[in-house]
């Protein structure tokens, strides 16, 4: 079940966190959904940077790079996403790539 922060909460507590990057890969429902819109948005809501993009096999990948707190929220939010979607796993690994300064969407 994921854990629910509010986004002030997530400002308040990015200030100390230390900075990580995750890919995540999130099945189910995700494409003809706009879950890529719907994910760059979060992301900017959240502060968080990295990229997010169709695969072939009807799944979404997405990097992810903030805050501990910022990412951890926005892997809950994956969980979720927009209104159509309907998500059934998400797969989670620690990189050390480097993130973009914003999040985008790539093809």
């Amino acid at each position: 079940m994921p854990l629910q922060i509010d986004e002030g909460e997530i400002l308040e507590r990015t200030m100390h966190d230390v900075r990580r990057a995750v890919r995540a890969r999130v099945f189910g429902t995700v494409q003809g959904v706009s879950y890529r819109v719907w994910a760059r948005r979060e992301a900017e809501r959240l502060g968080v940077t990295g990229w997010v993009r169709n695969e072939g096999d009807g799944s979404v990948t997405a990097l992810i790079a903030g805050t501990d707190t910022a990412v951890d929220a926005m892997i809950d939010r994956l969980w979720q996403g927009p209104r159509g979607a309907l998500v059934s796993a998400v797969e989670t690994e620690e990189v050390a790539e480097d993130a973009p300064a914003d999040f985008s969407i790539v093809a």
